[in-house]
């Protein structure tokens, strides 16, 4: 009896993930053998050594540091944007 479903291990007409190759270094372009280690980080990004790895880790940090500052100097501005509005908002002006 011939079944109604028929059902596929590939979706159709979805576009594959593109994920880092796993030929060269992410950091220093080495090309990556496929006898020799290679270090992982965030998943899907390849290394040469746990020296190339630990500086993008470094850079990584530098950038999450410096966007973290921009946020705050942003949340800064905007709070005492806001507060100078408040206060002019309170003025009245008194007929004497």
């Amino acid at each position: 009896m011939a079944s109604a479903f028929f059902f596929d291990a590939e979706p159709v007409c979805e576009l594959p993930i593109l994920l880092p190759a796993l030929d060269a270094c992410t950091l220093c372009a080495k090309p990556l053998g496929r006898d020799c280690d290679i270090f992982m980080y965030r998943g899907d990004t390849p290394f040469c050594s746990d020296e190339c790895r630990g500086e993008q880790m470094q850079l990584d940090a530098i950038r999450a540091r410096r966007a973290a500052a921009r946020r705050r100097q942003q949340q800064q501005q905007y709070s005492s944007r806001t507060e100078s509005r408040h206060q002019e908002s309170r003025k009245v002006s008194v007929a004497t």
